[in-house]
């Protein structure tokens, strides 16, 4: 397997030549004051060396090895505890968190950097951290004041860590049905009763202490998903000064044993009465858990834009090497037995399928990112109002678009190598079983694609689409003539977005299951050309460097192969669209 190495440049790219994100800081006075080129530019060297010398060489053992459990308590694979001290030593843990409480305090375009980082070095190493994040996202817009003070300054330091316990084992995705109570106490405290699975990092040797965020019913909550509070649970409780106190009844009974992320603990997790405090509102737990769950399904689509970025490093290292057949139009290396790989025709496509889709995915990731930071910084209530709606409307499509690209990417380049890439030794098999998981967690990306079509869409008759819609046609009227063969395509792409967006909106007020039937191409064509969109954008940038470097030369051919040859795929999944839901329904459920 390559080395990884953090794709800085790209990112740079991205984050000042695309987004120029130092003029949108410079409008928002909350992150004027804390981040600055300079600042961000040592982020990412700096997380580019970690991730890269401490985290990346343990990948592979640790998958070999595993996580451990016995009696409760488990053990994360060698390498782990050390890599993990050194990474939040250097801070990395609260990148994006609340500076009154210890954080960094960086804005979301820039940790989502960090993110992919750590995700590329190891997908399994890389969920101790997000899972700690993402409650400390949620602890920090919902707890109490004295909450805040005694949990977020050690979870932001990495000292004690985060998980998030939703689902049972009857649940699954539909939580208003879970069966954790949560009793009252006499000190304004709860006991927590239950059993919660799949729960990542609910257990491990990482960290002192582990903070669960617990989905839990109180005795007279409604039914359904209205009656769900959220509670704050610590393994070991804490005492006024601050020093842990006694165990808290709150167990690992068993962990998974799963086809990847296999250094990442997957726990069965028991709450004995355990003692847990209220976050938020009594029954509105949900509503304090999806704060955090835009931040963690954004950065589950950065895992497989992760993913993919690895599996693109090892398979492009290893076609420039691998010897095999002559080029259709000659030999290219006479002085050698073949020509590397490289040099042929569906090994090309391969890599710059991979390519392509691996940059217009951190365009697009970085996009939603910036959209997250105007909501939480902006001044102005328009903007704030006008980037919630596109994070509510972008956020199932990062999370479901960039994994099933990051799946295909990995198999990719698993195929690239031929039958090496079946062998484990180098690498990518176990991307493709890692990343797998992204596919499947923090709600399928059936339901992610069910939640854009019935919520999103139809839910507000398209009025975030258009929002979205005409960011893209401004874009298109305002580009110059050399450009034409970017905003041509990307018009006509639109054009069939509009049309299909306006079909399924038709067709759901006769018929409830076209919303379903539709979902999933829909979201598809969607990812396709917001993707396209960012290409446009990213050529525009290109298109006056490109006598300066070959890094523009690049980024201009890959935007020429992702509208010849990516692009296309939007025609042939709109048809499935507009074939209806009626052939799902052709069968009754004996002839299955």
């Amino acid at each position: 397997m390559a080395d990884y190495k953090a794709p800085l440049r790209d990112m740079r790219f991205v984050l000042n030549e695309v987004f120029e994100v130092a003029s949108l800081w410079a409008q928002l006075p909350a992150l004027a004051e804390i981040v600055d080129a300079e600042t961000v530019e040592a982020i990412l060297e700096e997380a580019g060396k970690v991730t890269a010398k401490s985290v990346a060489p343990l990948s592979r053992s640790a998958d070999e090895e595993g996580c451990h459990w016995n009696d409760t308590v488990v053990t994360t694979p060698a390498g782990f505890v050390d890599a993990y001290k050194t990474y939040a030593e250097g801070g990395w843990v609260g990148v994006g968190g609340n500076p009154e409480f210890g954080g960094m305090g960086m804005p979301k375009a820039v940790s989502a950097q960090v993110e992919e980082m750590i995700n590329s070095s190891s997908l399994a190493f890389g969920l101790y951290p997000m899972l700690t994040s993402g409650a400390c996202v949620s602890i920090n817009a919902h707890a109490s004041e004295e909450l805040k003070a005694t949990y977020l300054p050690n979870m932001y330091s990495g000292v004690w860590a985060g998980s998030m316990c939703l689902t049972e084992p009857h649940a699954g995705t539909d939580l208003g049905i879970i069966r954790t109570k949560a009793e009252p106490q006499a000190d304004g405290a709860y006991t927590i009763t239950g059993t919660k699975i799949f729960i990542t990092g609910g257990e491990h040797d990482l960290t002192e202490n582990i903070i669960h965020l617990v989905l839990a019913k109180l005795p007279d909550a409604p039914a359904g998903p209205k009656g769900i509070s959220l509670f704050l649970v610590p393994k070991y409780l804490v005492n006024a000064d601050g020093s842990l106190g006694e165990r808290n009844p709150v167990f690992c009974g068993s962990i998974e044993h799963k086809m990847g992320i296999k250094a990442s603990s997957t726990c069965v997790m028991n709450f004995d009465a355990a003692v847990g405090y209220l976050v938020g509102e009594p029954n509105r737990g949900l509503a304090a858990m999806f704060t955090m769950m835009n931040y963690e399904r954004l950065g589950v689509g950065i895992q497989g834009l992760a993913s993919g970025e690895r599996s693109y490093q090892n398979a492009v290292e290893y076609a420039r090497d691998r010897l095999q057949g002559r080029a259709a139009t000659g030999a290219q290396a006479k002085d050698k037995a073949a020509d590397p790989i490289i040099v042929h025709a569906d090994v090309r496509r391969m890599l710059l399928t991979m390519k392509a889709a691996n940059e217009g995915g951190r365009a697009f990731s970085t996009y939603v990112a910036i959209q997250l930071d105007i909501a939480k910084f902006s001044d102005d209530p328009a903007a704030r109002a006008r980037a919630d709606g596109l994070v509510a409307l972008l956020t199932p499509v990062a999370k479901a678009f960039l994994t099933d690209l990051g799946l295909e990417t990995t198999v990719h380049g698993q195929q690239v190598f031929g039958g090496h890439g079946y062998i484990r030794e180098w690498g990518q098999e176990q991307l493709v079983r890692d990343v797998r998981i992204t596919q499947i967690y923090e709600g399928t990306n059936g339901i992610q694609a069910l939640d854009l079509m019935g919520r999103k869409i139809v839910g507000n008759r398209g009025a975030d689409y258009r929002e979205f819609a005409d960011e893209i046609r401004q874009f298109i009227a305002s580009a110059s003539d050399d450009l034409h063969e970017f905003t041509q395509p990307l018009a006509a792409a639109l054009d069939n977005l509009d049309q299909l967006t306006a079909w399924v909106l038709e067709r759901s007020q006769h018929n409830p299951n076209e919303v379903g039937a539709a979902s999933v191409e829909y979201l598809q064509v969607f990812g396709y050309t917001a993707y396209a969109y960012l290409w446009a954008m990213m050529a525009r940038t290109a298109l006056s460097k490109a006598a300066e470097d070959a890094f523009y030369v690049s980024k201009l051919g890959t935007a020429r192969f992702y509208f010849a040859r990516l692009l296309p795929r939007i025609h042939s999944l709109s048809a499935s669209v507009k074939a209806g839901s009626e052939s799902l329904y052709l069968l009754d459920e004996a002839h299955f």
